[in-house]
C-alpha cells in the first residue's frame, strides 16, 4: 500500500528514487506519441533495452556494450524457462534473453501453478538482469568502510581465520546461516559442507517460519510438510485461513481459491488483522494474537457436541482423539473461549457449522499461527480439527501451508538443518553411515573432523546464535562460544532482537556474508556500536553471490513439486553462484575432494571449475530415500518444465504427452514429482500430488499415514485398523515400515535381485541402497514403504500431549497469564539455556506501560528482508516508507493523526520511527507493521554504512530491531507476533 508519494528530491537519498518518479512521468509524457515497438524498447518491456541503455547502466560496467548487442537487431534470441524467487508459489518464468541481456520476461501461461499470472514482484523480476544495486565484487570491513578486495585475497583470508578458530576454539565455534533462496543442489551440498567441516551449527530461514510446522505436523502424521495443493483447493468445498494473508503473500495461489470459490467453496479467514485476504472471505474472524488453540478447540468443542466428528475415520485413522475430546469438552467452553480469544459464541458455532457442512474442506496456515513459544501447539491444533473432520488424505481438504520463499521447502528437506541430515535423517551414527556411503567418503574420517561427542548432538539455530556469542560459556552445551558466522543468503532483519544481534556481531572474531544484497548484515556490521562490545580483531567480508537466474538448478514449491531452472543470464559483475563458492573454499580448507567426490566438475565463470548442479542432484537421488527425493532425475524434471502445457490444472497430472526430444512419455506423472517420488527415476514413480489419500494405489500418487512412533502406545494399537488401506494393497490392514526383516516373513524378500538382496540384508527402506526394498513393497504389492499407521491426536513426545494455550512471554493480559502460564525455562536445549516462565512473571505486568500488541507480516511489494526487492526500482516506486497500522481510537488516544511520524517502543528499550497508517484494519489493541525494511536504526539513518554501490532504494526501520525475547518450546521458533509496545507521536 503506498502511504506517500515523493517528489523526486524528497526520496531516500539514493539517486534511484528520483530516477524512479522521473522514470513514471518521463513514460507517462511519452506513451502517446510512440509507436509499440518504440515504447517497448524504451521501456524495457520489449525486445530492446533502450530504457537501460539511456537511463540506466546496463548489466555490467565491464560489458556497457551489451547494450548496444542487444539493440543491434539480428543476434542469439534465446528464451529460458526459470521460476520466480519471491515466494514459494512456484510460478514459471519465460525469460527473452538477447545477446546474452535479459530484456523481456512472460508468465508461462502453460504452467498448471501460475496459470500464466505473475504478482507485482513476479512482474518486476527482470530487474535482476541488470544487477546496479547489487554487491558487485569482494569487500573487506578497514577501518569502518568496505574497501575492494580480490577473491583470492578474500578466500584465502577467510580459510586462514576459520582454520585458525577451529585450531583455537574447534568446529563449532564457527556457525553457517544458509538460505531458503539456494536451490536445491546448493542447500544440499552446504549441508553436506558442514559435516565435512566436522559441526551440526548451521540452520537456515525455515527455523524462523515453519519449523513448528515441519515438527508439529511430522510428528501428527508422518511428513513435515503441505499436505495438498494450491491447484487441488479447486476442489474445496471450504477453506479456513488463519494466520495467513495469502493475497499479499501468495498472491498467485488466491487464483486457485478464487477458481473455488466460483463453485461454491465456502472461505473463512482467521486473524487479528482485516487483511486482503479477509475482504475476499465470507466471513472474517478477528482473534486476539496467540489465541489461535482458544479458537480451535473451541471450534472443536462444537463439533464434538454436536456429534458432526467422522467417527469411522477416527476410529480407523487416528490415535488418541478420545482424550482430545475429553479435553476439548471440559476446557473450551465457548464462555472459556471468548475469554481468551474474544470470539462471541455464536460466531464459533458458525464457523465449526460451516467446516462441518462443507466437507471437504482446507485449512490455510502461516507464520501468523507458526511464529510464537506455543507454535507447535498451534499447529497441531489445526491437524486434529482436521482430522475429527476427517479431511487429511482427501482431494480438496488437507493442510495447505504456503510456505515464504522459493525454496524454504527444498532447502527444509535436504539443506542445513542443525539436527538433521539431507531428508530429515537424524544425526544417529547410522545416518552418518548411509551418507558416507553415498558420499564416498569414509565414516570414520567424517567422524574425526568432529569435536568428540558432539557429531550426533543437534547444533544451535539460527534464532539464537546470537546468545551463542552472548551467552556465558559455562551455561553453553558445547566447548566454545560462537566466534565466527556465514551469513550465506539470509537477512539478518528477519530475526528478532535486534539490538542484541548488532552486539553480538561487533563481538564476533569472523563474519562473512555471502548474498546478491548484502546490504542489511553489512551495514550493521560497518555502524559503530558500544565500545565495550568492540572486538579489536574482528574481520568482515562481503563476497558477491549470483541470484538462482544466474545459475541452474531445482527448486522445490510449497505443494512439493520440483522445478527445474534453467540458468537465465551469466554471473553478473565479479559474482560467483553458491556451489562454487563453496567448492573454493572447500579446496582451501583441505576437503574438496570428499565434497565432490561423485561429481562431475564443470567450467563455470571464467573457467573456474564447480560441480554440475544435475551431478549434486543424482547424488540426492540416491541418499534421500526417506521423502520420496529419489524419483525425480534432472533429466525428468526438464521434461516436465519443457511440456507444462499436459498437465491438468486441478489435479496436476498428465493426459498423455509425449516429450519430443527425449521420447518419454509423461502420461500420469503429477507436475513437478510432488514428494514422495519414491524408488529410483526408472520405477517411474508419479510423485505424490495428496499425502495420505488411500482413495489411489500407491503406485498411483496415494498412500496412508506412516508408521513412525511404533506399533502401540500404552497397550493401544497405533497402526491403522483392518479394512484401512491404499487403494490395491496386498496389505488390508495396519503395518510397520518396511525392512528386511518383514520382507522376509511376508515371503516377498526372493522378489528382490540378487544385488539388490545384497544392498538390502541388515537395512530399512530408508538406507537400501539399491531400491529394492521400495519397489517390491509398492510396485508388486502396492504398499507403502513407510507403512500404514493412524495419525497421532496425542503426540506424547511433545511438551504438551494434547496442546495447551499458554500466554505470550509478554502479554498484555495478567489475568489469564495466571490461568495459562508458560513453559518452566529450559537448560541446555538446543545446546542453550533457554527462559520462559521467568521472563513471563518478570513482565506480568508489562501492559501497563506497554498496553498494545505489536505484530507483523508481509506487503505484496516486498518480500522476506526485504533487500532484493526494495532494491528493485519498479517495486520500491510502490511502498516508499515504513508504516505502522494503528487503529482510529487508538491514534486519537495518543494525538496521532494519519500519515505522521510516531515512535514505536518496546520492552527490549528499542524506539522505532516510522509513519502511522490510521485504519480499522487493526483493533485498538494491536498495532501491524511489515518485516520487509532495514537501512534505519531507531531514528539514524545507515546510508553512509552501506558498501558502494549496493545500497537499496528504498530504506525503513526494521520491525525486528525491537521484537522481544520469545521461543517455541520444541523448534525454537522466534516469537514474532505478540511483541507488546507503545506508539508516541514524535516530535515535529
Amino acid at each position: 500500500m503506498l502511504l506517500t508519494r515523493k517528489s523526486p528530491d524528497a526520496g531516500s537519498g539514493s539517486p534511484a528514487s528520483s530516477l524512479v518518479s522521473s522514470l513514471s512521468r518521463g513514460l507517462s509524457r511519452a506513451i502517446p506519441t510512440m509507436d509499440r515497438r518504440s515504447f517497448l524498447r524504451r521501456s524495457g518491456l520489449g525486445v530492446g533495452a533502450g530504457l537501460a541503455a539511456g537511463q540506466l547502466t546496463l548489466v555490467r560496467k565491464a560489458q556497457a556494450s551489451d547494450a548496444s548487442k542487444a539493440e543491434a537487431g539480428p543476434g542469439k534470441v534465446e528464451v529460458r524457462r526459470t521460476v520466480c524467487g519471491h515466494c514459494s508459489v512456484g510460478c514459471a518464468v519465460d525469460a527473452v534473453v538477447h545477446n546474452g541481456v535479459w530484456v523481456r520476461q512472460e508468465p508461462v501461461f502453460d504452467s498448471p501453478i501460475n496459470l500464466g499470472a505473475h504478482c507485482a514482484k513476479g512482474a518486476a523480476l527482470r530487474e535482476h538482469g541488470r544487477g546496479e544495486y547489487r554487491l558487485r565484487y569482494p569487500m573487506k570491513l578497514v577501518n569502518g568502510k568496505y574497501e575492494r578486495i580480490s577473491w583470492d585475497t578474500a578466500l584465502d583470508e577467510i580459510s586462514a581465520r576459520m582454520l585458525e578458530l577451529r585450531k583455537q576454539s574447534g568446529p563449532d565455534s564457527v556457525f553457517v546461516v544458509g538460505s531458503s533462496k539456494h536451490n536445491n543442489e546448493q542447500a544440499y551440498l552446504l549441508r553436506k559442507w558442514m559435516s565435512l567441516w566436522g559441526s551440526n551449527n548451521c540452520d537456515h530461514q525455515a527455523r524462523i517460519c515453519h519449523s513448528t510446522t515441519v515438527a508439529g505436523v511430522a510428528n501428527t502424521w508422518g511428513y513435515g510438510a503441505m499436505t495438498n495443493s494450491y491447484n487441488d483447493m479447486q476442489n474445496a468445498r471450504m477453506a479456513l485461513y488463519i494466520g495467513s494473508n495469502a493475497a499479499e503473500a501468495h498472491p498467485v495461489s488466491m487464483l486457485h481459491m478464487l477458481h473455488a470459490k466460483e463453485t461454491g467453496c465456502k472461505m473463512i479467514v482467521v486473524d487479528p488483522r482485516f487483511t486482503r485476504t479477509a475482504a475476499r472471505a465470507d466471513e472474517h474472524v478477528r482473534i486476539r494474537s496467540g489465541s489461535d488453540i482458544p479458537f480451535l478447540f473451541g471450534v472443536l468443542h462444537h463439533i464434538f457436541k454436536n456429534g458432526w466428528e467422522d467417527k469411522q475415520y477416527i476410529n480407523d485413522r487416528v490415535y488418541g482423539m478420545d482424550k482430545v475430546r475429553e479435553d476439548v469438552l471440559a476446557n473450551w467452553t465457548p464462555d472459556k473461549v471468548q475469554e481468551a480469544c474474544g470470539v462471541d459464541e455464536a460466531t464459533v458455532f458458525r464457523v465449526a457449522k460451516t467446516m462441518a457442512d462443507n466437507r471437504p474442506g482446507t485449512i490455510v496456515w502461516c507464520m501468523g499461527q507458526t511464529q510464537h513459544t506455543i507454535g507447535n501447539a498451534m499447529v497441531r491444533a489445526s491437524c486434529i480439527l482436521q482430522l475429527a473432520l476427517g479431511n487429511i488424505g482427501k482431494s480438496g481438504g488437507g493442510a495447505n501451508i504456503f510456505r515464504g520463499h522459493d525454496n524454504v521447502q527444498g532447502a527444509t528437506d535436504v539443506g542445513p538443518n542443525p539436527d538433521s541430515l539431507p531428508g530429515y535423517y537424524g544425526l544417529a551414527e547410522g545416518s552418518f553411515k548411509h551418507f558416507a556411503k553415498t558420499w564416498g567418503v569414509d565414516f570414520e574420517w567424517i567422524k574425526k573432523q568432529y569435536a568428540p561427542g558432539m557429531m550426533t548432538k543437534p547444533g544451535m539455530t539460527v534464532s539464537r546464535w546470537v546468545d551463542g556469542v552472548l551467552e556465558k560459556n559455562e551455561l553453553i552445551d558445547q566447548d566454545s562460544n560462537l566466534r565466527g558466522l556465514f551469513f550465506w543468503g539470509h537477512a539478518p532483519n528477519s530475526q528478532t532482537r535486534g539490538l542484541e544481534m548488532k552486539k553480538a556481531m561487533d563481538k564476533l572474531d569472523l563474519l562473512v556474508v555471502v548474498d546478491p544484497f548484502p546490504s542489511a548484515t553489512a551495514a550493521m556490521a560497518a555502524m559503530p556500536g558500544k565500545p565495550e562490545d568492540q572486538n579489536p580483531n574482528r574481520a568482515v567480508y562481503l563476497l558477491p553471490a549470483t541470484t538462482q537466474f544466474e545459475t541452474s538448478g531445482s527448486c522445490t514449491a510449497s505443494n512439493r513439486s520440483i522445478q527445474w531452472r534453467e540458468q537465465v543470464i551469466e554471473p553478473l559483475w565479479e559474482s560467483r553462484n553458491d556451489h562454487m563458492i563453496m567448492y573454493q573454499l572447500a579446496q582451501k580448507l583441505g576437503f574438496d575432494k570428499e565434497l565432490t567426490k561423485n561429481y562431475k566438475l564443470v567450467a563455470g565463470k571464467g573457467g573456474m571449475m564447480e560441480p554440475e548442479p544435475e551431478s549434486i542432484l543424482r547424488e540426492i537421488n540416491k541418499s534421500v530415500w526417506t521423502i520420496g527425493y529419489t524419483g525425480q532425475s534432472p533429466e525428468r524434471l526438464k521434461v516436465h518444465m519443457r511440456n507444462m502445457h499436459v498437465f491438468d490444472v486441478k489435479t496436476l497430472r498428465a493426459k498423455g504427452g509425449t516429450d519430443k526430444e527425449t521420447g518419454y512419455s509423461l502420461d500420469g506423472d503429477y507436475f513437478g514429482l510432488p514428494w514422495p517420488c519414491y524408488g529410483t527415476p526408472e520405477m517411474k514413480h508419479p510423485g505424490s500430488p495428496n499425502l495420505y489419500d488411500t482413495s489411489k494405489h500407491v503406485m498411483d500418487g496415494g498412500g496412508n499415514f506412516r508408521a513412525n512412533f511404533g506399533v502401540e502406545k500404552d497397550g493401544v494399537n497405533l497402526l491403522a485398523e483392518d479394512g484401512s488401506f491404499s487403494k490395491g494393497a496386498d496389505l488390508t490392514t495396519g503395518y510397520p515400515e518396511f525392512d528386511h526383516v518383514l520382507l522376509k516373513k511376508l515371503g516377498w524378500w526372493d522378489e528382490l535381485s540378487e544385488p539388490e538382496k545384497a544392498a538390502a540384508e541388515g537395512k530399512n527402506w530408508k538406507t537400501d541402497s539399491s531400491g529394492g526394498i521400495i519397489r517390491v513393497a509398492m510396485k508388486n504389492h502396492g504398499c507403502h514403504p513407510f507403512g500404514n499407521a493412524k495419525a497421532r491426536a496425542v503426540v506424547w513426545n511433545f511438551p504438551d500431549a494434547i496442546p495447551k494455550h499458554r500466554e505470550p512471554l509478554y502479554s498484555t493480559r495478567p489475568d489469564l497469564v495466571a490461568k495459562y502460564p508458560t513453559h518452566d525455562d529450559k537448560k541446555a536445549f538446543w545446546r542453550l539455556p533457554t527462559l520462559f516462565k521467568t521472563v513471563q512473571d518478570k513482565n506480568k505486568d508489562i501492559g501497563k506501560d506497554f498496553p498494545l500488541i505489536m505484530s507483523s507480516g508481509r506487503l505484496v511489494e516486498y518480500e522476506g528482508g526485504g533487500e532484493e526487492t526494495r532494491s528493485n526500482p519498479y517495486l520500491a516506486e510502490l511502498q516508499q516508507e515504513m508504516f505502522v497500522e494503528i487503529n482510529p481510537a487508538t491514534a486519537n488516544d495518543r494525538g496521532i493523526r494519519n500519515g505522521e511520524t510516531v515512535w514505536v517502543r518496546t520492552p527490549t528499550g528499542a524506539r522505532l520511527t516510522v509513519k502511522a497508517l490510521v485504519t480499522e484494519r487493526v483493533d485498538r489493541e494491536t498495532v501491524w507493521l511489515p518485516f520487509h525494511f532495514s537501512g534505519r536504526w531507531q531514528g539514524v539513518d545507515l546510508a553512509p554504512y552501506y558498501p558502494q554501490g549496493a545500497m537499496p532504494v528504498i530504506r525503513g526501520e526494521a520491525i525486528n530491531t525491537a521484537t522481544t525475547y520469545g521461543y517455541d518450546s520444541v523448534t525454537m521458533m522466534q516469537e514474532t507476533k505478540t511483541t507488546v509496545c507503545q506508539v508516541e507521536r514524535a516530535s515535529v
